[in-house]
């Protein structure tokens, strides 16, 4: 049986993290074989590492160069470069994909900046979408300084939306300021709710941040809750929620796939990378054999934006 390396999840390695030999993924008539040259991290999935079981694959984000096109006549063809994603597995050398869910790489766009858009961008947009047109309205990006926050802001201000940004640290807002923020809160939910209402709060927070947002939503307004690096619980405000008229709504981007064209809004990111229209926040790069090293850093928040591994060699 031929083998690749990946990244395996060993208890006894830096951040429970390492290099190991793994079966060679076969593919089936739908998918392609990408050789994975680089990933994006995502605290999600940093934080599900520490919790999972021996052995465990890793890895949401890739780019890389199509290798083997699906035999069923789908997607890319050898030799494009391309990005997607996996439920898990993709800090891996070579990697088994549904076609369909492929991306072409635009000139003028790298391997690095491409494989931090699936997730985080991806889920920036869907959460943006869940409030309609943006036009002259009012959002709020928590988490600000995250992958999915700083693309928010950016994707919000694009649209045409005035744009509030939460973050931890009063250094921390040029950062989301240069992202597309019209104005900063600094510190908890509640000096974001200040600066309400708002017809859009993007959370990805959770904790006391979404309890106390929740309660600034302008009438007709919409929070959409996409993560909870703060805490899973939430305590709020239940009548003035109500009476705002607003609702909360829920995100998780792999209950997307086979409801929304994956490839083509991956596309659309990348054009608007290519075009200079968004900017990815590449905060550190590494080989992967640094993977337990990156994965700590982020799980220590010692930088803010995407941390990219360097697949291969």
């Amino acid at each position: 049986m031929s083998t690749i390396r990946a990244v395996v999840v060993d208890p006894a390695a830096p951040a429970r993290l390492a290099l190991r030999e793994v079966p060679a993924p076969v593919p089936g008539t739908h998918e392609a074989l990408v050789r994975v040259q680089a990933t994006s991290l995502n605290r999600g999935e940093a934080r599900g590492t520490q919790m999972s079981d021996t052995g465990w694959r890793p890895g949401w984000d890739f780019a890389g160069v199509v290798e083997q096109a699906a035999t069923d006549g789908s997607g890319p063809v050898v030799g494009a470069r391309v990005v997607g994603f996996l439920r898990s597995g993709a800090w891996a050398e070579l990697v088994a994909t549904p076609a369909v869910l492929l991306a072409e790489v635009p000139e003028g766009v790298s391997q690095a900046e491409a494989a931090t858009l699936p997730i985080a961008g991806l889920s920036a947009l869907y959460a943006l979408e869940r409030a309609g047109s943006l036009l002259g309205r009012r959002v709020l990006v928590t988490g600000a300084t995250g992958g999915v926050g700083l693309f928010a802001c950016q994707l919000a201000r694009d649209a045409g939306a005035h744009v509030t940004a939460l973050v931890r640290r009063t250094e921390q807002a040029e950062e989301v300021r240069a992202a597309g923020a019209h104005e900063v809160a600094v510190g908890r939910g509640s000096d974001a709710a200040a600066l309400g209402p708002f017809d859009a709060i993007v959370d990805s927070v959770g904790g006391e941040v979404l309890g106390a947002t929740m309660g600034a939503l302008a009438y007709g307004g919409v929070c959409v809750s996409l993560g909870a690096t703060e805490a899973r619980e939430a305590t709020f405000d239940v009548g003035r929620f109500f009476s705002s008229g607003g609702r909360m709504d829920s995100f998780l981007i792999f209950n997307e796939v086979g409801r929304r064209p994956i490839a083509a809004d991956l596309e659309r990111l990348l054009a608007m990378v290519a075009a200079g229209r968004l900017k990815t926040s590449i905060a550190r790069e590494a080989p992967w054999a640094e993977v337990g090293l990156l994965v700590q850093e982020l799980l220590d928040r010692r930088f803010t934006g995407k941390a990219v591994l360097h697949v291969g060699g």
